[in-house]
């Protein structure tokens, strides 16, 4: 609508008695809204565009990948293993073929230059274009699995299962790997907690005082090294039971790396924090509690993340060899009855929670460490 005939409708309705409201756009309510509309999607900018283009690629590929995945499954029938058919395959096709609908509507929301928010919020579809690439990858890898497991056995069973075992496994035993993972996640817990306490007071103690280094340093450069499943034999023999024996390798492999990485950030704060700190009056423990650990905070993180590292080993071969029940004597368990499902089932609820405690250092430390943030990336 042109200016002029945008006054003359202004002047036609003071005439009238009527009043437009403020910031009220006519164009909106002309009959050339469509125009305006077409144009308003139009100037979408370019790069915004482009996402769109290649989320409508990616997101029918991903589609596409899980329908394979779903025809493969199901039209496809199983191999014979010499004993009663793979349980749960047309739940897992099924399953597959949910995947691959979910896939095509994302697909769809996510392709247009206006996101449907209306329906999927925007977190949503941004997590669905960041990962459509890895949603291809997942797919077309749990097709080759069944084809070489299921489908032809290339894979023998029973050492090979196919990814619909899997779910047998959670539902008919997940009392046992609910047991197993709750003791696990809680020796890990205790372990850990005292490796850090202990190995974030000797740091500190010998990174602050020379006497303190003089005794303990030497100790720590002579043990430290030693693998502590070295001393599987010794500590059940030491300890009272084969919990407390768990607890103290567990908290040996974590308390090195935080020791050392605690005492070189303190050892490495520069000296001029202290003088100032100093000239203001302050006393010994405020250059400690208040100097010395904050600054050297940065290193003990990268000491809780190796330690947790080599926690999660000693984890699984103490509970191998001394417990009645946790995720290594799952494995131990599941290898000795040829239960190899199981054994998958749990090796992917061990990586799930270790890689979920990683990530919950990395809050935690992005959490205190706030000050730090973009200065320092690892």
């Amino acid at each position: 609508m042109s200016s002029s005939a945008l006054a003359a409708s202004n002047d036609l309705s003071r005439a009238q008695g009527g009043n437009p409201l403020p910031g009220f756009d006519r164009k909106l309510f002309s009959p050339g809204k469509a125009a305006g509309a077409a144009e308003t999607l139009a100037a979408v900018p370019p790069a915004r565009a482009h996402a769109a283009s290649r989320a409508h690629w990616l997101g029918f590929a991903a589609a596409s990948a899980w329908g394979i995945l779903a025809a493969a499954t199901l039209a496809w029938p199983n191999k014979p293993a010499g004993f009663e058919d793979w349980p749960y395959t047309t739940e897992f096709g099924a399953a597959a073929g949910a995947g691959a609908l979910l896939c095509a509507l994302l697909a769809g929301a996510a392709s247009a230059p206006i996101p449907l928010s209306a329906r999927f919020p925007r977190r949503v579809i941004a997590a669905f274009r960041h990962g459509a690439p890895w949603l291809i990858v997942s797919a077309l890898l749990l097709t080759l699995w069944e084809v070489l497991t299921a489908k032809t056995g290339a894979l023998p069973p029973p050492f090979f299962a196919p990814p619909s075992s899997l779910i047998d496994v959670y539902a008919s035993d997940y009392a046992r790997l609910a047991d197993s993972t709750y003791n696990s996640v809680g020796l890990l817990l205790e372990g850990v907690a005292w490796g850090a306490a202990v190995g974030f007071t000797i740091g500190v103690s010998i990174g602050w005082s020379r006497t303190i280094n003089y005794w303990v340093h030497p100790v720590l450069r002579f043990l430290g090294p030693l693998p502590p499943t070295a001393l599987l034999p010794i500590a059940f023999f030491f300890f009272p039971s084969s919990h407390a024996a768990s607890v103290f390798l567990i908290a040996l492999a974590t308390g090195f790396p935080v020791a050392i990485l605690s005492w070189s950030g303190v050892a490495s704060v520069n000296k001029a924090y202290y003088d100032v700190a100093r000239t203001m009056g302050a006393s010994e423990w405020f250059l400690v509690f208040r100097v010395a650990i904050p600054a050297a905070l940065p290193q003990v993180f990268v000491g809780l993340f190796m330690g947790f590292g080599a926690s999660f080993v000693v984890l699984i071969v103490a509970e191998m060899m001394g417990v009645k029940s946790g995720l290594g004597w799952y494995l131990t368990w599941a290898q000795g009855y040829a239960s190899y499902a199981n054994m998958y089932g749990a090796l992917i609820v061990m990586t799930i929670i270790f890689s979920s405690l990683i990530s919950l250092l990395f809050a935690v430390r992005d959490r205190v460490l706030v000050w730090q943030k973009g200065i320092v990336k690892w």
